[in-house]
């Protein structure tokens, strides 16, 4: 029954857009290239004229996720964003483009596994694997250290965000955008959690992690209520909680720094 219910929970929480908004094909060179089919995404191959890194990471369990990778070349701090339910990169690369120039940071945004182009199932722990390898790829391939990261988590991607925010005890901050207590708490307002839950140990992620917070809600947001995303940051080991901004007229999908 428990499995059953857990599967019922992952279906209210992961939404990849079908079909796929972008494909991606590999140059003469050897370079990955994206190619949008969707009005919402950038120019074939780059972002609305925006020079993107499209990369094919390994993960622990096995899949191959994309991601894109946008340098600024004024940037000296890095964000690593993890979007909501239901999404992929191509709907994403003009955002993308848009945050790396306001904030004049470098940026890197990946599809979960099963959104995209990317392969497998989403799932719970795959998130976990993926938001790893991604974190991995930036150390490596970047030099990217966690005191010049910012990691920015939407909506489900809350999940993984904190996941690797409760790793990483030297993070520059972390951003919540719309968080979720869990899986089963954005359709059933419990306060207790079931085994079969997805997420359900974000409380103790939050706990867990020594850098500072940023939250961004929607309070008119249908699918998730702004006091489980103020129950997360407000726990008395909490992460600090340097700001608690409640957006008035929007959408839960478009509220943004």
């Amino acid at each position: 029954m428990g499995c059953v219910i857990s599967n019922l929970s992952a279906k209210f929480a992961f939404f990849p857009p079908s079909p796929p908004t972008y494909q991606i094909k590999k140059q003469d060179d050897g370079k990955l290239n994206a190619v949008y089919t969707s009005s919402t995404g950038g120019v074939d191959g780059g972002g609305g004229g925006c020079s993107v890194d499209v990369l094919s990471l390994r993960t622990k369990t096995g899949n191959k996720i994309v991601a894109f990778y946008l340098k600024n070349p004024y940037a000296r701090l890095t964000l690593l964003y993890s979007h909501g339910n239901a999404a992929d990169l191509g709907q994403l690369v003009d955002l993308f483009v848009q945050l790396k120039a306001n904030l004049r940071v470098n940026l890197m945004g990946y599809d979960y596994s099963g959104y995209g182009a990317s392969t497998g199932k989403p799932s719970e722990l795959n998130t976990y694997a993926d938001i790893e390898a991604v974190y991995e790829c930036l150390q490596t391939e970047y030099g990217v250290s966690q005191e010049d990261l910012i990691l920015y988590g939407q909506s489900v991607g809350s999940g993984p965000t904190l996941h690797l925010a409760s790793k990483l005890l030297r993070l520059r901050g972390v951003v919540l955008h719309s968080a979720i207590l869990s899986g089963l708490r954005v359709v059933c307002h419990v306060n207790c959690r079931f085994c079969f839950d997805i997420y359900k140990g974000m409380e103790d992620d939050v706990s867990g992690s020594q850098a500072a917070a940023q939250n961004v809600q929607n309070p008119s947001a249908r699918h998730v209520l702004a006091r489980q995303s103020v129950q997360i940051v407000c726990k008395p080991d909490a992460v600090v909680l340097t700001g608690s901004y409640l957006v008035a007229g929007c959408q839960n999908q478009n509220a943004q720094l």
